[in-house]
């Protein structure tokens, strides 16, 4: 009798840790979802270029993004443009209606003065518990 109680209070501990591991585990995880790495629903993010005369990037010009997702109501763009592997440029914009700040993304500062670029733009947002949730992922080549 005593050696039952005592694996059924083992098999309990068990139970409870890895019912309590679980959550953990998955936090901050998102589950697939298309052009990224998806937070369950359907996501995409695409370039826009704003001034120029092609709808290819160049240094100097402005782009925003189309965003399309049904994980949040306050999703973000984060771009970073690199040049042999040194970030010269990033940034980040909420792309919702109430956003008080724009949503344009120039080519350029003052670490990047000319020439082409590697860039990363991320659709994510931040879960309740804190972790970014990214939903899609687009690389993208800046010309000089």
């Amino acid at each position: 009798m005593r050696r039952n109680a005592a694996r059924l209070a083992l098999t309990g501990l068990i139970t409870v840790g890895v019912m309590a591991l679980a959550p953990a585990a998955y936090a901050g995880k998102p589950s697939g979802g298309s052009g990224g790495k998806g937070g369950g629903s359907s996501a995409s993010l695409s370039l826009v270029v704003l001034d120029g005369g092609n709808s290819t990037p160049n240094w100097g010009e402005h782009i925003t993004f189309n965003v399309t997702q049904s994980a949040t109501d306050k999703p973000y763009v984060s771009v970073t443009c690199s040049q042999g592997g040194t970030a010269v440029m990033t940034g980040s914009a909420g792309f919702y209606a109430s956003y008080p700040w724009g949503q344009t993304f120039g080519l350029s500062s003052s670490s990047w003065t000319s020439g082409a670029a590697d860039c990363t733009a991320d659709l994510h947002y931040t879960s309740s518990n804190g972790h970014k949730v990214t939903l899609a992922t687009l690389n993208f080549h800046v010309d000089a």
